[in-house]
């Protein structure tokens, strides 16, 4: 190699660098370690990391459930390890047939006609149902819950701000049983409202009255847009597109990976046909060849990079291919009914933690809406940072503090429980609390 490069020495590759900033020594390095050892070192190290054996109740959009080895294990097959967008769809058959798969559980859970091959994550995809419902129904009004996720709201007006024409974001207040304020919201609506944005279930964990949101949005020729950041609700609730939402975005993260330092996520993008050249990102569809074999293809790919830019419906560059692919398998294991079973042992784990919270004397559930695994528990006494510090003394993560967001929500904390939490971790918490 050295002949090839034309030096006659190693060192002859560093005479670009001064001598005196040369390191002339070996590296301070500990003895190399063979795997055995080296493994066992690495899980002496993790489990010396803080955090690593505490109970934990986080939610607040991403969520901890049961996610199967094999998921993980044909995850790295090289096939599928390697996903990304399918140019050539001839070659790509098997990507974009999980693709397919994965629009068809989207629209089985969203109960919407048509899905896209997902988006970045719950949030964007939130935004991009904004801007879609903006194009629809030319109009530059609206309406986002105060009870949607506030990094949604966040990510809308960040896509919202980059707009050649403005568009103005009003939100409706909530109500104190902690759903939207639907008297309030129609004093807010105009004629220039092209959509109302809500949670479903909200930040707070309460399920909403879509039934009402649908009432309010007609009043205007509006579309209902819901934001869904906890798949699994869907296993006892109505699907929104059933109970008529134009469009339903989520995050399917809970449904295909384990909670990763906040990601990665999969966006949820479902609509109604009569919708669908507005929807951002791609779609995948099924056809057959010359020959009659089925085959797949990229149906629709409305985005600035395959069209002109006037008529692109988003710049989305890749779906997140390899976490929808996760979604798929993991749906596909679990099957109709093991997702109502894991469903059901939510939220009897929701009713039974909140049974328990409601006769402490120095805690309360401020919120009557029913819930499905999330609820906001208000401190009587310290600010909910301080009821954290104290729960992780007894290694408990005790959910979020929701002052971090608002300071008028200083006493709060979100907890969240899946069915991953046994009876006695639930008492544990409620000992915690108790003490």
């Amino acid at each position: 190699m050295l002949a090839r490069v034309g030096v006659e020495q190693i060192d002859d590759l560093f005479e670009a660098i001064p001598e005196p900033v040369r390191l002339n020594r070996a590296l301070d390095l500990e003895p190399a370690l063979d795997e055995p050892r080296l493994m066992e070192h690495l899980a002496a190290l993790a489990q010396a990391s803080a955090g690593a054996n505490m109970l934990s109740f986080l939610g607040g959009g991403m969520y901890r459930h049961h996610v199967p080895p094999a998921v993980d294990q044909l995850l790295q097959r090289s096939e599928f390890y390697t996903a990304y967008t399918p140019y050539q769809a001839e070659l790509s058959q098997g990507t974009l047939q999980a693709t397919f798969e994965f629009q068809t559980i989207v629209c089985e859970l969203l109960g919407t006609d048509v899905a896209n091959a997902s988006m970045y994550d719950g949030a964007s995809g939130a935004a991009e149902a904004v801007l879609m419902a903006r194009r629809i129904k030319r109009r530059a009004h609206v309406l986002l819950s105060e009870g949607l996720h506030p990094e949604y709201i966040e990510t809308i007006r960040t896509y919202l701000s980059g707009l050649d024409t403005e568009v103005t974001i009003q939100l409706i207040p909530t109500a104190t049983d902690g759903r939207t304020n639907w008297q309030a919201a129609k004093g807010l609506m105009t004629g220039k409202t092209a959509a109302i944005v809500v949670g479903y279930p909200n930040f707070f964990g309460c399920v909403e009255d879509l039934n009402a949101a649908r009432a309010v949005a007609d009043n205007e020729g509006a579309l209902l847009v819901t934001a869904t950041a906890e798949p699994y609700a869907l296993s006892v609730l109505q699907p929104p597109g059933a109970c008529g939402a134009d469009i339903c975005v989520g995050e399917g993260q809970a449904l295909a990976v384990p909670p990763q330092y906040g990601g990665p996520g999969v966006g949820l993008f479902g609509a109604s046909q009569a919708f669908v050249r507005q929807m951002p990102g791609r779609l995948v569809g099924r056809t057959v060849d010359l020959d009659g074999q089925p085959g797949y293809v990229l149906t629709l790919s409305t985005r600035e990079q395959h069209i002109r830019r006037e008529k692109a419906t988003s710049n989305i560059c890749t779906n997140h291919g390899l976490i929808a692919l996760a979604m798929g398998m993991r749906t596909a294991m679990l099957g109709r009914q093991g997702f109502e079973h894991a469903g059901r042992r939510c939220l009897n784990a929701a009713t039974y933690i909140r049974a328990g919270i409601e006769k402490l004397d120095a805690f309360e559930v401020p919120y009557s809406a029913p819930v499905f695994n999330e609820m906001v528990v208000r401190s009587k006494g310290p600010d909910a940072s301080e009821v954290l510090a104290r729960l992780a003394q007894h290694d408990i993560i005790g959910g979020i503090d929701l002052g971090r967001f608002r300071g008028g929500w200083r006493k709060d904390l979100l907890i969240a429980v899946t069915e991953l939490h046994t009876r006695e971790n639930l008492d544990q918490l409620l000992a915690a609390l108790a003490g």
